[in-house]
């Protein structure tokens, strides 16, 4: 675990598992799945963690989950979900190894930004217990709560008076909410 001098941010490496299971039709023939995360995990490529039969789970690499100070509120609504998960984004590349590993994060907000761009695949995967606690303790320290402030509408008129004729600093010589067609056109001569 690493920690901004600043305090801005802070980063622990984590782990994506990933689990291939049979297709269930003829056009797929393995179904991909993130299903864990590890805390403090070291460098992995693609690393064979077990197989039974037809499933198989990787641990497909490792990359820092990084928290923003500046993001404390996302991470308290994450928080506060019945399931605290983190959001693993994957992008396609084909072949053997079908998918790249490209951010692991606890803001909700970052992950749909990727979700909606559809070419990347984000899954929401359970964060263990002390992953949970870290991004807590993280968000407890940083999180201020902004006051809500009533938007108070301006309700100054200079004219007072509304007769149809727009702005009345603008000199106008007919109702300027005519419409076009029933405008006079200027004669040829």
């Amino acid at each position: 675990m690493t920690e901004d001098p600043d305090h801005r941010y802070t980063e622990l490496p984590v782990g994506v598992v990933l689990q291939r299971k049979p297709g269930v039709t003829r056009w797929q023939a393995w179904a991909w799945s993130p299903v864990a995360l590890l805390p403090g995990a070291g460098a992995a490529d693609w690393k064979l963690l077990r197989e039974e039969g037809d499933v198989a789970e990787f641990h497909i690499g490792t990359l820092p989950l990084t928290l923003w100070r500046t993001d404390a509120e996302a991470y308290r609504v994450n928080l506060a979900e019945p399931v605290v998960c983190a959001y693993v984004v994957l992008a396609p590349q084909g072949g053997d190894r079908p998918y790249r590993l490209k951010l692991v994060t606890a803001n909700p907000n970052e992950a749909m930004q990727y979700a909606e761009g559809g070419d990347d695949l984000v899954e929401k995967v359970p964060m263990p217990p002390a992953l949970v606690a870290w991004v807590q303790d993280w968000t407890d320290r940083h999180f201020v709560e902004e006051p809500f402030k009533k938007r108070k509408r301006d309700r100054y008129r200079e004219d007072k008076v509304q007769d149809g004729k727009g702005d009345p600093r603008i000199a106008q010589t007919s109702d300027v909410y005519r419409a076009p067609s029933r405008a006079r056109k200027p004669r040829l001569s």
